[in-house]
């Protein structure tokens, strides 16, 4: 697993199969994580997320969708409060399996889901169907950052979008919306 600072604030965490964790350090001790990341990495992440922050301070876990190597480590934030799009929540209520694409983490993930507002904190989130129908991502305003989930990644490749929860034909539409944000810094769910 590789460590890097991509703003003041933020810090990127890129594990197995290029997945990526970020991290955001708020001013008052506020912490937010932006997808927990793949199992495999588990061991990794405690030793180098909680080199430099308390897990137990981890305020908000944001998934920017709920597939398996975004949510695999949630169980490791055992103070922090959980959210999802509402969208997202109910894909994972119609079809867990689905959803969360391996049976491991399905049976697992056992937590309160509570519905994302349009903001959190410095992040506004923007409803971004495609990969899945209740994907979104998250735009840093202040710091011209664009965390973009499976939506699409850094070297412009969009997300797939032949998965059971996947709305293909929305992703047209979500795409020509994130250009309007003209981000500085793309942070992808995968360094592909």
């Amino acid at each position: 697993m590789k460590v890097q600072k991509i703003s003041g604030n933020v810090w990127k965490f890129t594990g197995t199969e290029n997945v990526n964790v970020y991290l955001i350090t708020g001013e008052h001790g506020e912490n937010i994580v932006i997808d927990a990341g793949n199992r495999s990495d588990r061991q990794d992440l405690v030793r180098l997320l909680g080199s430099m922050v308390d897990l137990k301070k981890i305020s908000t876990v944001i998934f920017t969708h709920l597939h398996y190597d975004h949510i695999g480590n949630f169980d490791l934030f055992p103070n922090s409060a959980f959210y999802a799009s509402e969208e997202e929540i109910n894909s994972l209520e119609a079809d867990r399996k689905g959803t969360i694409l391996n049976e491991d983490i399905e049976n697992k993930f056992n937590i309160k889901l509570r519905k994302l507002p349009d903001d959190m904190g410095p992040l506004e989130v923007i409803k971004s169907p495609g990969h899945t129908r209740g994907s979104v991502c998250l735009w840093y305003k202040e710091k011209k950052i664009l965390f973009t989930g499976d939506t699409f990644f850094s070297k412009k490749k969009k997300g797939r979008t032949d998965l059971p929860t996947s709305a293909p034909d929305e992703m047209g539409a979500t795409l020509m919306r994130l250009l309007e944000y003209n981000p500085q810094t793309i942070a992808p769910g995968h360094d592909y």
